[in-house]
Protein backbone atom coordinates (compact mmCIF):
# COMPACT_ATOMS: atom_id res chain seq x y z
CA UNK A 1 0.00 0.00 0.00
CA UNK A 2 1.58 3.41 -0.76
CA UNK A 3 1.64 6.70 1.09
CA UNK A 4 -0.76 9.53 0.02
CA UNK A 5 0.76 13.07 0.55
CA UNK A 6 -2.51 15.78 0.37
CA UNK A 7 -2.16 19.22 -0.49
CA UNK A 8 -5.16 21.39 0.14
CA UNK A 9 -5.40 24.80 -2.04
CA UNK A 10 -7.82 26.96 -1.06
CA UNK A 11 -7.89 26.67 3.58
CA UNK A 12 -11.53 27.62 3.32
CA UNK A 13 -14.35 26.35 4.57
CA UNK A 14 -14.65 24.15 1.77
CA UNK A 15 -11.31 23.32 1.83
CA UNK A 16 -11.76 22.40 5.67
CA UNK A 17 -13.99 20.13 4.57
CA UNK A 18 -11.33 18.63 1.56
CA UNK A 19 -9.31 18.12 4.91
CA UNK A 20 -11.58 15.97 6.75
CA UNK A 21 -11.76 13.46 4.09
CA UNK A 22 -8.48 11.97 4.76
CA UNK A 23 -9.03 11.65 8.31
CA UNK A 24 -9.08 8.22 9.36
CA UNK A 25 -6.93 6.78 6.45
CA UNK A 26 -3.42 5.60 7.53
CA UNK A 27 -1.54 5.85 5.21
CA UNK A 28 -2.81 9.35 4.34
CA UNK A 29 -1.29 12.74 5.95
CA UNK A 30 -2.17 15.87 4.80
CA UNK A 31 1.14 17.57 4.73
CA UNK A 32 0.58 21.07 3.28
CA UNK A 33 -2.31 24.00 2.72
CA UNK A 34 -1.73 27.10 0.07
CA UNK A 35 -4.13 29.80 0.30
CA UNK A 36 -3.57 33.63 -0.33
CA UNK A 37 -4.60 34.55 3.02
CA UNK A 38 -2.41 33.93 5.97
CA UNK A 39 -5.17 34.08 8.48
CA UNK A 40 -7.16 31.63 6.48
CA UNK A 41 -4.06 29.40 5.90
CA UNK A 42 -3.25 29.53 10.31
CA UNK A 43 -6.73 28.76 10.73
CA UNK A 44 -6.70 25.50 8.62
CA UNK A 45 -3.39 24.79 9.93
CA UNK A 46 -4.25 25.39 13.43
CA UNK A 47 -7.97 23.34 13.10
CA UNK A 48 -5.40 20.19 11.78
CA UNK A 49 -2.71 20.35 14.26
CA UNK A 50 -3.49 17.27 16.37
CA UNK A 51 -4.61 14.92 13.21
CA UNK A 52 -1.71 16.84 10.92
CA UNK A 53 0.97 18.36 13.28
CA UNK A 54 3.32 19.21 10.34
CA UNK A 55 1.42 20.91 7.95
CA UNK A 56 3.61 23.57 6.01
CA UNK A 57 1.78 26.46 4.61
CA UNK A 58 2.03 28.39 1.15
CA UNK A 59 0.69 31.20 -0.44
CA UNK A 60 2.51 30.04 -3.87
CA UNK A 61 0.85 26.69 -5.17
CA UNK A 62 3.93 26.10 -7.86
CA UNK A 63 6.78 26.77 -4.68
CA UNK A 64 4.00 23.79 -3.02
CA UNK A 65 4.72 20.85 -5.79
CA UNK A 66 8.09 21.69 -5.98
CA UNK A 67 8.93 21.04 -2.21
CA UNK A 68 6.18 18.74 -1.33
CA UNK A 69 5.40 16.81 -4.21
CA UNK A 70 2.38 15.66 -3.38
CA UNK A 71 0.74 13.12 -5.09
CA UNK A 72 -2.91 13.88 -4.24
CA UNK A 73 -4.35 17.31 -4.63
CA UNK A 74 -7.33 18.93 -3.42
CA UNK A 75 -8.70 22.77 -4.96
CA UNK A 76 -11.11 24.19 -3.01
CA UNK A 77 -10.61 28.14 -4.85
CA UNK A 78 -12.97 29.87 -6.94
CA UNK A 79 -14.27 28.24 -10.00
CA UNK A 80 -12.50 30.95 -12.35
CA UNK A 81 -9.05 29.63 -10.70
CA UNK A 82 -9.70 25.94 -11.30
CA UNK A 83 -8.26 25.64 -14.74
CA UNK A 84 -4.51 26.75 -14.07
CA UNK A 85 -4.45 25.03 -10.39
CA UNK A 86 -5.71 21.06 -12.23
CA UNK A 87 -2.83 21.83 -14.77
CA UNK A 88 -0.21 22.82 -12.66
CA UNK A 89 -1.20 19.97 -10.47
CA UNK A 90 -1.56 17.10 -13.00
CA UNK A 91 1.76 18.32 -14.64
CA UNK A 92 3.60 18.59 -11.52
CA UNK A 93 2.43 14.71 -11.10
CA UNK A 94 0.19 14.58 -8.71
CA UNK A 95 -1.97 11.12 -9.27
CA UNK A 96 -5.43 12.16 -8.08
CA UNK A 97 -7.09 15.86 -7.95
CA UNK A 98 -10.50 16.08 -6.35
CA UNK A 99 -11.50 20.08 -7.46
CA UNK A 100 -14.48 22.04 -6.52
CA UNK A 101 -17.67 22.57 -9.37
CA UNK A 102 -17.94 23.82 -11.46
CA UNK A 103 -15.64 22.44 -13.32
CA UNK A 104 -14.13 25.48 -15.27
CA UNK A 105 -15.77 29.05 -16.47
CA UNK A 106 -15.12 28.08 -19.95
CA UNK A 107 -14.80 24.90 -22.34
CA UNK A 108 -11.39 25.73 -23.55
CA UNK A 109 -10.41 25.76 -20.21
CA UNK A 110 -12.06 22.50 -19.34
CA UNK A 111 -10.38 20.69 -22.15
CA UNK A 112 -7.33 21.67 -21.40
CA UNK A 113 -7.99 20.39 -17.76
CA UNK A 114 -9.01 16.78 -19.24
CA UNK A 115 -6.11 16.98 -21.48
CA UNK A 116 -3.67 17.66 -19.16
CA UNK A 117 -4.97 14.68 -16.24
CA UNK A 118 -5.16 12.21 -19.20
CA UNK A 119 -1.72 12.97 -20.43
CA UNK A 120 0.13 12.48 -17.16
CA UNK A 121 -2.37 9.92 -15.84
CA UNK A 122 -3.75 11.86 -13.26
CA UNK A 123 -7.61 10.87 -12.23
CA UNK A 124 -9.54 14.01 -11.84
CA UNK A 125 -13.18 14.37 -9.42
CA UNK A 126 -15.24 16.71 -9.13
CA UNK A 127 -17.32 18.11 -6.48
CA UNK A 128 -20.90 17.58 -8.20
CA UNK A 129 -22.00 16.03 -4.21
CA UNK A 130 -25.20 14.58 -4.89
CA UNK A 131 -22.80 11.75 -5.92
CA UNK A 132 -21.64 11.62 -2.98
CA UNK A 133 -24.81 11.61 -0.73
CA UNK A 134 -25.89 8.01 0.32
CA UNK A 135 -29.42 8.69 -0.86
CA UNK A 136 -28.92 9.96 -4.00
CA UNK A 137 -26.26 6.85 -4.63
CA UNK A 138 -29.28 4.59 -3.63
CA UNK A 139 -31.72 6.39 -5.50
CA UNK A 140 -29.34 5.75 -8.07
CA UNK A 141 -28.04 2.05 -7.76
CA UNK A 142 -30.74 0.38 -5.88
CA UNK A 143 -33.93 1.72 -7.31
CA UNK A 144 -33.69 3.21 -10.94
CA UNK A 145 -30.33 1.00 -11.86
CA UNK A 146 -32.51 -2.33 -10.63
CA UNK A 147 -35.88 -1.16 -12.01
CA UNK A 148 -37.95 -0.62 -9.49
CA UNK A 149 -39.68 2.32 -11.33
CA UNK A 150 -39.28 0.43 -14.90
CA UNK A 151 -38.04 1.92 -17.27
CA UNK A 152 -36.86 5.41 -16.73
CA UNK A 153 -38.47 8.12 -19.18
CA UNK A 154 -37.67 11.49 -17.80
CA UNK A 155 -36.07 13.22 -14.95
CA UNK A 156 -37.42 17.08 -13.93
CA UNK A 157 -35.18 18.93 -11.74
CA UNK A 158 -36.07 22.83 -10.04
CA UNK A 159 -33.84 24.74 -8.47
CA UNK A 160 -34.58 28.44 -7.07
CA UNK A 161 -32.89 30.96 -4.62
CA UNK A 162 -30.20 33.35 -4.57
CA UNK A 163 -28.05 31.02 -5.51
CA UNK A 164 -29.44 29.50 -7.98
CA UNK A 165 -27.57 30.45 -11.15
CA UNK A 166 -25.95 28.09 -13.84
CA UNK A 167 -22.43 28.19 -12.28
CA UNK A 168 -23.77 28.21 -8.56
CA UNK A 169 -25.87 25.38 -7.80
CA UNK A 170 -27.40 24.65 -11.65
CA UNK A 171 -24.37 23.02 -11.70
CA UNK A 172 -25.48 20.36 -9.24
CA UNK A 173 -28.76 20.02 -10.64
CA UNK A 174 -27.60 19.58 -14.23
CA UNK A 175 -25.04 16.73 -12.85
CA UNK A 176 -27.83 15.82 -10.96
CA UNK A 177 -30.04 14.97 -14.04
CA UNK A 178 -27.30 13.19 -15.87
CA UNK A 179 -26.23 11.00 -13.05
CA UNK A 180 -29.42 9.35 -12.94
CA UNK A 181 -30.03 9.36 -16.99
CA UNK A 182 -26.79 7.77 -16.94
CA UNK A 183 -26.37 9.17 -20.46
CA UNK A 184 -24.19 11.28 -22.87
CA UNK A 185 -26.12 14.54 -23.32
CA UNK A 186 -27.04 14.93 -27.08
CA UNK A 187 -28.54 18.52 -27.63
CA UNK A 188 -30.58 21.16 -25.81
CA UNK A 189 -32.75 24.28 -25.75
CA UNK A 190 -33.33 26.95 -23.06
CA UNK A 191 -34.12 30.49 -22.22
CA UNK A 192 -32.00 32.02 -19.42
CA UNK A 193 -33.63 34.41 -16.57
CA UNK A 194 -35.48 37.40 -17.51
CA UNK A 195 -32.89 40.68 -17.76
CA UNK A 196 -30.08 37.85 -18.47
CA UNK A 197 -30.85 37.34 -22.31
CA UNK A 198 -27.19 38.98 -23.60
CA UNK A 199 -25.28 36.17 -21.61
CA UNK A 200 -23.10 34.05 -24.18
CA UNK A 201 -20.66 33.11 -21.80
CA UNK A 202 -19.35 33.34 -17.87
CA UNK A 203 -19.67 37.07 -16.12
CA UNK A 204 -19.21 35.85 -12.72
CA UNK A 205 -16.89 36.88 -10.39
CA UNK A 206 -16.01 33.83 -8.37
CA UNK A 207 -19.27 32.85 -7.13
CA UNK A 208 -18.61 35.75 -4.62
CA UNK A 209 -21.78 37.31 -6.09
CA UNK A 210 -24.63 35.61 -7.38
CA UNK A 211 -26.53 37.97 -9.02
CA UNK A 212 -24.10 38.73 -11.87
CA UNK A 213 -25.09 35.24 -13.07
CA UNK A 214 -28.66 33.44 -15.05
CA UNK A 215 -30.53 31.16 -13.85
CA UNK A 216 -32.66 29.20 -17.25
CA UNK A 217 -35.39 26.31 -17.81
CA UNK A 218 -33.71 24.36 -20.16
CA UNK A 219 -34.52 20.80 -22.03
CA UNK A 220 -31.72 17.83 -21.87
CA UNK A 221 -31.69 15.30 -24.54
CA UNK A 222 -30.10 12.17 -23.93
CA UNK A 223 -28.60 9.69 -26.21
CA UNK A 224 -30.59 6.78 -24.62
CA UNK A 225 -33.58 8.32 -24.88
CA UNK A 226 -34.01 10.10 -21.17
CA UNK A 227 -35.62 13.19 -21.33
CA UNK A 228 -34.17 15.94 -18.91
CA UNK A 229 -36.10 19.21 -17.92
CA UNK A 230 -34.49 21.65 -16.07
CA UNK A 231 -36.11 24.57 -14.45
CA UNK A 232 -34.55 27.44 -13.01
CA UNK A 233 -36.32 30.27 -11.44
CA UNK A 234 -35.46 33.90 -10.78
CA UNK A 235 -33.10 34.80 -7.42
CA UNK A 236 -36.61 35.82 -5.49
CA UNK A 237 -39.16 33.50 -6.41
CA UNK A 238 -40.41 31.59 -3.48
CA UNK A 239 -40.63 27.72 -3.21
CA UNK A 240 -38.18 24.92 -2.11
CA UNK A 241 -35.03 25.24 -3.42
CA UNK A 242 -34.87 22.03 -4.94
CA UNK A 243 -37.05 19.75 -6.18
CA UNK A 244 -36.71 16.79 -8.10
CA UNK A 245 -39.36 14.14 -10.30
CA UNK A 246 -37.89 11.14 -11.97
CA UNK A 247 -40.58 9.09 -13.77
CA UNK A 248 -40.03 5.54 -15.06
CA UNK A 249 -42.82 3.39 -16.76
CA UNK A 250 -44.08 1.64 -13.60
CA UNK A 251 -43.51 4.51 -10.96
CA UNK A 252 -42.31 7.60 -10.09
CA UNK A 253 -39.34 9.13 -7.34
CA UNK A 254 -40.00 12.52 -5.53
CA UNK A 255 -37.32 14.66 -3.57
CA UNK A 256 -37.60 17.33 -1.70
CA UNK A 257 -37.14 17.70 1.89
CA UNK A 258 -37.32 13.54 1.43
CA UNK A 259 -37.68 11.38 -1.31
CA UNK A 260 -40.36 9.07 -1.89
CA UNK A 261 -41.13 6.40 -4.46
CA UNK A 262 -44.42 6.14 -5.53
CA UNK A 263 -45.65 2.74 -7.30
CA UNK A 264 -49.45 2.28 -7.87
CA UNK A 265 -51.56 3.48 -5.20
CA UNK A 266 -48.62 2.89 -2.52
CA UNK A 267 -46.24 5.66 -1.82
CA UNK A 268 -43.34 4.84 0.27
CA UNK A 269 -40.91 7.11 1.93
CA UNK A 270 -36.98 5.92 1.16
CA UNK A 271 -34.49 5.32 3.57
CA UNK A 272 -31.13 6.26 3.11
CA UNK A 273 -28.59 4.07 4.11
CA UNK A 274 -26.27 5.33 7.30
CA UNK A 275 -22.76 5.79 5.94
CA UNK A 276 -19.73 7.10 8.54
CA UNK A 277 -18.84 9.61 5.77
CA UNK A 278 -20.05 11.43 2.99
CA UNK A 279 -20.73 14.66 1.22
CA UNK A 280 -17.38 16.33 -0.16
CA UNK A 281 -14.97 14.15 2.60
CA UNK A 282 -16.29 11.30 1.02
CA UNK A 283 -15.64 12.84 -2.60
CA UNK A 284 -11.78 12.92 -1.06
CA UNK A 285 -12.07 9.74 0.24
CA UNK A 286 -13.43 8.12 -2.66
CA UNK A 287 -10.53 9.91 -5.01
CA UNK A 288 -7.46 8.84 -2.70
CA UNK A 289 -9.12 4.82 -2.92
CA UNK A 290 -9.52 5.31 -6.95
CA UNK A 291 -5.62 5.87 -6.68
CA UNK A 292 -5.13 3.54 -4.82
CA UNK A 293 -7.31 0.09 -6.58
CA UNK A 294 -7.09 1.97 -10.13
CA UNK A 295 -11.14 2.42 -10.39
CA UNK A 296 -12.83 5.18 -11.72
CA UNK A 297 -14.27 7.82 -9.64
CA UNK A 298 -18.12 8.24 -9.17
CA UNK A 299 -17.65 12.12 -10.26
CA UNK A 300 -15.05 11.90 -12.92
CA UNK A 301 -13.61 15.44 -14.89
CA UNK A 302 -15.55 14.21 -18.02
CA UNK A 303 -18.71 13.96 -16.19
CA UNK A 304 -18.19 17.67 -15.30
CA UNK A 305 -17.46 18.52 -18.46
CA UNK A 306 -20.37 17.37 -19.82
CA UNK A 307 -22.48 19.67 -17.22
CA UNK A 308 -20.28 22.90 -18.83
CA UNK A 309 -21.37 21.64 -22.34
CA UNK A 310 -24.97 21.72 -21.09
CA UNK A 311 -24.73 25.29 -19.92
CA UNK A 312 -23.14 26.77 -22.54
CA UNK A 313 -25.09 25.12 -24.93
CA UNK A 314 -28.23 26.88 -22.86
CA UNK A 315 -26.18 30.17 -23.78
CA UNK A 316 -25.56 29.04 -27.06
CA UNK A 317 -30.03 28.52 -27.57
CA UNK A 318 -30.99 31.66 -25.96
CA UNK A 319 -28.46 33.65 -28.62
CA UNK A 320 -30.32 31.76 -31.84
CA UNK A 321 -33.93 32.65 -30.42
CA UNK A 322 -34.01 29.59 -28.13
CA UNK A 323 -33.59 26.98 -30.76
CA UNK A 324 -31.98 23.53 -30.82
CA UNK A 325 -28.47 23.08 -30.15
CA UNK A 326 -26.30 20.09 -30.70
CA UNK A 327 -23.60 18.67 -28.16
CA UNK A 328 -20.57 18.94 -27.98
CA UNK A 329 -20.60 22.43 -28.98
CA UNK A 330 -17.90 23.80 -31.28
CA UNK A 331 -14.65 25.04 -29.88
CA UNK A 332 -12.63 27.86 -31.36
Amino acid sequence: MDNYKVAVIGCGGIGQKHAQGAIGLANVEVVAGCDLSAETSLAFKEKWKDQWPNITLYDDHHKMFEVEKPNIVTIATPDNQHADLVVAAANAGARGIFCEKPLATTLDDADRMITACEKNGTILSVDHTRRFNPLWRHLKEKIIDEGQIGELQYIDGRLSGRRGGLFRNGTHLIDAICYLADSQPEWVFAELEKGYEDHTEYRGDGGRTPELEPSASGYIHFANGIRGFYTGTSKNTAGPKWRFEVMGSQGYITIEKEAVLHRGKNSETISAPKWEVSGIPLGVRELILAVESGKEVVSPGRSALNVLEVIYGFFESQKRDNAKVYLPLPRG
